[in-house]
């Protein structure tokens, strides 16, 4: 499997291309949408699904380009369904000026294991930067997309709505440090990182 990160977007958030030699898993593509496709489309990539780690704006403002031009489902998890739908939920009015919306996920995540056609990961719902953010674990090939939960030396944010520090806390401390210390952190933001440096080294959530 083959990893490509693009830092897309006014905040620059990470958006991954998971693929082989021919399909490929779109993950947070928070704007430029014409960047996904042109490397798409450059490797000759049939892209399956879009799947969010959290509906804030900064993660989905590709989507509705994206969904419509590949005819694609969308996968996230069913607290934040309506984010995508309204923008004072998802934030983009409030940051950037400009309403982004689209449809809701077709495909409301649970935590379990997910297949689609040729990919293999689990689902683990990890709130406190928000109330449906989801990681996602690629057993076999040891990493995590975590989105704005766990990032290099830090974590995300909790003073955006439906946010709160000591829920995020129990999610890294409770599951994402349960995983073993070599799997890699593919963060929503920044360098990638993994699990046993930030056990040692976060100084915002310690190992118990």
């Amino acid at each position: 499997m083959k990893i490509a990160r693009f830092s897309l977007g006014p905040l620059g958030t990470n958006c991954y291309i998971l693929h082989n030699e021919e399909n490929a898993l779109i993950f947070d593509p928070g704007a430029e949408g014409e960047k996904v496709i042109h490397y798409l489309t450059e490797n000759n990539l049939k892209p399956l699904a879009i799947l969010l780690t959290h509906a804030h704006f900064d993660h989905i403002g590709a989507v509705d380009l994206l969904r419509t031009t590949y005819k694609i489902d969308v996968y996230g998890h069913g607290l934040e369904a309506d984010w995508l739908v309204d923008p004072n939920l998802n934030r983009s009015n409030r940051f950037i000026g400009q309403e982004i919306s689209t449809a809701k996920p077709e495909v409301l995540l649970k935590e379990e294991k997910y297949v689609i056609e040729n990919f293999s990961f689990e689902v683990l719902h990890t709130p406190g930067h928000s109330p449906g953010s989801i990681s996602f674990i690629f057993h076999e090939e040891k990493f995590m997309v975590s989105g704005d939960v766990l990032f290099l030396q830090g974590i995300g944010r909790t003073d955006l709505p439906g946010g709160d520090p000591d829920v995020l806390k129990q999610s890294i401390q409770k599951k994402l440090y349960n995983l073993p210390d070599n799997y890699v952190i593919l963060p929503g933001h920044g360098e990638q990182t993994n699990i046993g440096f930030e056990k040692e080294n976060n100084l915002y959530v310690r190992a118990e």
